[in-house]
């Protein structure tokens, strides 16, 4: 018998440069109870008015979804005071920001990220056969300059969050205004403002999309809505863009429970209130605090904080040491951050616990 050498299939090319995204801890070896402040959830949970919805809606599983997400659509626009039309729903905004690539980028074409810029930027272009571009931030923050002189004929795609993950920190939106003008017509601005609820009175980029039709903005109800675990974002574009990434959506990608929590979630704003007025009074908290300890911090916009240690090795030490006692908090080396720790802000006992075993942490060490 004639041996036959088997090969495996070849993927695309990038594919086998993507490292694949690697969540937040959920698990700690050895601890009874768990405090996870590794991925920037909200303590408080969902809208009670989005559960019951949920809840409603497991009596009729047997049913698709709907494909237009027409309720979802209406009632964000509602909200936002935005065009309906113009809005694409997405199992989260990373399906969102996939389409972007799929459509937009490939092999021969570039895609900008920031130094500390979200994972699914790079893995998202790689996977479409792009080339990701890494250009330098300025003390942990978007330098618009710095973008402008890495955009070449190739690119295609400017991706940045405002504010930022893991970072925290934000720029004014005079700056994406200049940044949003200066790029050329053929490259797209995509504004990821997971976090833009954080920061009252931000419409996330909303009005730089009505401004230029190459601004698209990307949004989510897995932070302060609370509904990570059912997968739902959504993106606000020219109605050109979305017309090019309905093309490329598949018909039934939001599920019917995460289409109408959403629904109900967006509709219940004064919830959303409360989630943001308990983040900011904790977080202010956390940062004095942390300041108090000899930590530097950066001013954060969004859920979470930053502090930053002597070294690669305290912070990674600090990790472990917060593990031991059930607490869960990100190392942050992946994004070019290896003296930080992101720890999101939890509710009062969870946060409480936090500083004063970062302290305990320090005094031993020191």
């Amino acid at each position: 018998m004639q041996d036959v050498t088997r090969t495996s299939p070849e993927p695309q090319p990038g594919i086998l440069d993507i490292s694949p995204y690697v969540a937040g801890k959920s698990h700690a070896d050895g601890a009874n109870e768990v405090t996870k402040l590794s991925s920037n959830e909200n303590p408080l949970g969902p809208s009670p008015a989005a559960k019951n919805a949920v809840r409603e809606a497991a009596e009729t599983l047997e049913l698709y979804p709907s494909s237009d997400h027409a309720g979802l659509r209406a009632a964000i626009a509602r909200v936002h005071g935005l065009d309906a039309a113009r809005i694409i729903c997405g199992a989260g905004s990373d399906e969102v920001i996939a389409f972007l690539c799929n459509a937009y980028a490939g092999p021969g074409t570039e895609v900008i990220h920031t130094e500390h810029g979200f994972a699914m930027y790079r893995i998202s272009a790689l996977a479409a056969g792009a080339t990701p571009v890494e250009v330098p931030e300025k003390a942990r923050t978007l330098d618009a300059e710095a973008i402008l002189a890495a955009v070449t004929p190739s690119t295609r795609l400017v991706f940045l969050a405002n504010p930022n993950n893991p970072t925290g920190t934000m720029v004014a939106s005079e700056v994406l205004e200049a940044l949003a003008a200066a790029l050329p017509e053929t490259c797209l601005l995509v504004i990821d403002s997971a976090y833009s609820e954080y920061v009252e009175g931000y419409d996330g980029g909303a009005a730089l999309v009505d401004a230029h039709p190459n601004v698209v903005m990307t949004r989510t109800f897995s932070k302060i809505y609370g509904l990570g675990a059912l997968r739902i974002g959504w993106g606000y574009a020219s109605a050109e863009i979305i017309d090019v990434l309905n093309r490329i959506r598949g018909p039934f990608n939001v599920s019917a429970p995460a289409l109408v929590a959403a629904e109900a979630a967006v509709e219940d704003q004064g919830y959303v209130i409360r989630c943001r007025q308990a983040n900011a009074q904790w977080r202010g908290w956390m940062v004095q605090e942390f300041r108090a300890l000899g930590l530097s911090v950066d001013e954060p916009f969004a859920n979470f904080v930053v502090p930053r240690f002597a070294s690669r090795e305290q912070a990674e030490a600090c990790e472990a040491h917060l593990r031991s006692h059930g607490i869960l908090v990100r190392l942050v080396a992946g994004y070019n951050l290896p003296e930080a720790l992101r720890i999101t802000v939890g509710d009062e006992i969870a946060c409480r616990k936090v500083v004063s075993l970062i302290g305990e942490f320090l005094k031993q060490t020191s």
